[in-house]
C-alpha cells in the first residue's frame, strides 16, 4: 500500500503552505504529494490526472478537505466513485475524520459517508458559486464608480489632426502616419472610423438669412 497526498489552490499566487503542512505531518514524502494551481469546477488538472494514473487497489489519498478535490457537486461525486469503487483506492479527508473510507465499511458506515460527501459537495460548489457571484457584484460596483478594466486604451497624439490632413492630401505616407501618431495600424483605422462616424452624426450648419 503507497500513501499519496492532493494539494489544489485556485491559482498560481495563492499558498498552498497549510495543505502542504498537513501532508507533512502524515509523513507522507514530497514526491507522493500532488499539486495543482486550478480551479475546481473540473478535474482536468494536470497533477491529479497524473496522480490518479499513479493510485493502485490498497493505497491511500490524502486531501485537505473536500473543496480541496473540488467544488463541483456531481464531479466530486463521480470521481469519489471511481476512486473509490472502481479502483478500491481508500481517501481520508483531513479536516472531516468521517470521510475516511478506511473506517466505517459496513452498511451504516458507507451510508453516513456517503451522506456526509453529498452534504460537503454541495457546500463546496455553493462557495463557488457565491464566490463566483460576488466577483460579478464587485466588478459591475467598480464599473459604476469609473473604474476601466482591460488593457489601457491609447490616445492618439495632440497632432492626429494635422497627421491626418497631410496623409489624406498624400503628403504623408500611410506607414509614416502609423509611426509618427504612436499607434498600431488597426487601433489608427479604429480612430479614423471614429472621426469619420462623429462627422457623419453632425448636422449641417444652419445657413442664417438677413
Amino acid at each position: 500500500m503507497a500513501t499519496y497526498g492532493y494539494i489544489r489552490v485556485s491559482s498560481i499566487d495563492q499558498n498552498e503552505d497549510r495543505q502542504l503542512d498537513a501532508m507533512r505531518e502524515l509523513c507522507i514524502p514530497q514526491f507522493k504529494i500532488y499539486t495543482d494551481k486550478l480551479s475546481g469546477k473540473d478535474f482536468e488538472r494536470k497533477s491529479y490526472q497524473a496522480l490518479v494514473k499513479k493510485l493502485k487497489s490498497g493505497d491511500l489519498l490524502y486531501i485537505k478537505s473536500i473543496d480541496r478535490l473540488g467544488r463541483n457537486y456531481e464531479e466530486i461525486q463521480n470521481q469519489w466513485r471511481i476512486l473509490t469503487k472502481e479502483r478500491s483506492v481508500d481517501i481520508a479527508v483531513i479536516d472531516m475524520p468521517l470521510l475516511d473510507t478506511r473506517n466505517g465499511k459496513d452498511l451504516m458506515g458507507t451510508f453516513i459517508a456517503d451522506l456526509v460527501l453529498q452534504i460537503l459537495s454541495f457546500v463546496a460548489q455553493s462557495e463557488r458559486e457565491n464566490i463566483h457571484k460576488r466577483q460579478a457584484e464587485g466588478i459591475a460596483a467598480a464599473r459604476a464608480r469609473g473604474v476601466q478594466f482591460g488593457r489601457p486604451v491609447k490616445k492618439p497624439p495632440n497632432n492626429f489632426n494635422a497627421l491626418k490632413k497631410q496623409w489624406e492630401r498624400g503628403d504623408l505616407r500611410t506607414i509614416d502616419f502609423i509611426a509618427r501618431s504612436g499607434l498600431t495600424e488597426s487601433t489608427l483605422y479604429r480612430r479614423l472610423r471614429e472621426v469619420a462616424a462623429v462627422k457623419g452624426k453632425r448636422k449641417p450648419a444652419k445657413r442664417c438669412t438677413f
